[in-house]
């Protein structure tokens, strides 16, 4: 029996009947098998009507791994424009996905502006926006009303938003653990830190959570896919595996089906920081618990000791995270944890990430993953630059590196010791 309702959801059937043929050539898959995976809660098709010029995106199993890039002002960098220019960057570095994480300035400009600019699916975070208007006004987060909250969705819903995080997950019993417990880093969620203080201090239930049905009713006719937000992700290693971590990952599971059954997609965000050896058992303990939904990982970041270099550190976790069954990897940057990350580092996040999904599916063989390592070592073994550029992840970096020496048959590093020149006697 399918464990998503695709009959309740009419706007996902109509981008299904007008985009599958171009979905399945793009990922290489029978329609059927897409059709199956959505009905199987495996695979979202994000894509809302609102937002035009939209080329919808498959994330999920068997669909390529996906990457997601992060942007949006902070109060202490706040320009609009530069904003926009990182959204193009990520784009032209091949990101599948921007998430707007604004909370300065004209949210609602900026986040109008980022849709009409995109054509890949884009993802916010409404909690952002609410915290925003509370504190610019002069009001403790705990004041929160939850209209307030089903309001901004319903707003952003109808802007064009295709997914957006919600922390559905985050109980008032979750965040009673995190906090009274022996967390390292508590919580780090910036969002999970909002509804965890408004919890404590009124003594209430996440409205997300005890009001799931009215984000459904509204999710649904937009066809915005809810990514249950891991509010209680582990941000230090020494918190991984914790019971608040595990607490919201049943939670997330069971509404889960329970969106699925009424025909609003569904994925999960996982960790955060995990030592590498705990990665692959999260992941798939995070998949068990879940139905196999798609997981949208940030990172994993494996060591919380490399600022300048999470991006490295959170590649190295993501590629064994993705063999492990990460379905969308959300990108780290040089900046993380340290400061807003500008264009460069927008496009070496969104190239770390890259790296990580194809080392990944290589490990899991799949068959374009494969097909482009044989391409580039077809290409290196003829000394063909124009092949091992056009076989490359960055055809751009093959290009700017060979450039002082694109002359020369041979590369800079070797020359005339070259090892391919020499065993065939050229």
């Amino acid at each position: 029996m399918p464990y998503f309702s695709l009959s309740q959801n009419v706007s996902l059937r109509r981008l299904l009947d007008e985009h599958l043929p171009a979905l399945a050539r793009e990922e290489h898959l029978e329609p059927s098998v897409i059709r199956e995976s959505i009905e199987a809660g495996r695979m979202v098709l994000l894509g809302n009507p609102e937002h035009h010029g939209l080329t919808p995106g498959l994330v999920g199993q068997p669909a390529r791994v996906k990457i997601n890039a992060n942007i949006g002002t902070s109060p202490l960098c706040n320009d609009p424009a530069t904003e926009t220019r990182k959204l193009e960057t990520a784009i032209r570095a091949g990101a599948d996905a921007v998430m707007d994480l604004s909370v300065a300035g004209d949210l609602d400009a900026i986040r109008v502006s980022l849709l009409a600019s995109c054509p890949k699916p884009l993802g916010t975070v409404p909690m952002y926006a609410v915290g925003q208007q509370i504190l610019d006004a002069g009001r403790d987060i705990s004041d929160m009303r939850p209209d307030e909250l089903f309001a901004e969705i319903e707003k952003q819903a109808a802007q064009g938003v295709d997914f957006m995080t919600v922390h559905c997950g985050l109980s008032l019993r979750g965040a009673e653990m995190a906090v009274g417990g022996k967390r390292a880093m508590g919580i780090v969620s910036r969002g999970g830190s909002m509804l965890a203080r408004w919890m404590l201090e009124n003594g209430r239930e996440n409205p997300l959570l005890s009001y799931f049905e009215r984000l459904i009713a509204i999710c649904l006719p937009h066809n915005v896919a809810l990514s249950l937000g891991d509010g209680l992700r582990p941000g230090a290693g020494a918190d991984a595996g914790d019971a608040a971590q595990w607490e919201e990952v049943i939670n997330l599971g069971r509404l889960a089906a329970f969106a699925n059954e009424r025909g609003v997609q569904c994925m999960i965000e996982g960790p955060g920081h995990v030592p590498l050896h705990l990665v692959r058992g999260q992941i798939q303990g995070i998949k068990r618990l879940t139905g196999n939904a798609p997981l949208y990982v940030l990172g994993p970041l494996c060591c919380d000791s490399a600022p300048g270099y999470d991006h490295i550190a959170g590649a190295i976790g993501g590629a064994v995270g993705v063999e492990a069954g990460v379905d969308f990897l959300c990108y780290l940057t040089p900046a993380e944890h340290l400061t807003l990350p500008d264009e460069e580092d927008v496009r070496a996040g969104v190239m770390a990430s890259r790296v990580a999904a194809h080392v990944g599916e290589v490990a899991l063989g799949r068959p374009a993953a494969l097909a482009r390592e044989a391409a580039m070592n077809a290409a290196r073994k003829s000394l063909d630059w124009k092949n091992m550029a056009a076989a490359a992840l960055d055809p751009a970096q093959v290009c700017k590196r060979r450039a002082k020496h694109e002359g020369e048959e041979v590369c800079a590093m070797c020359g005339k010791f070259c090892a391919v020149k020499m065993l065939e006697g050229k």
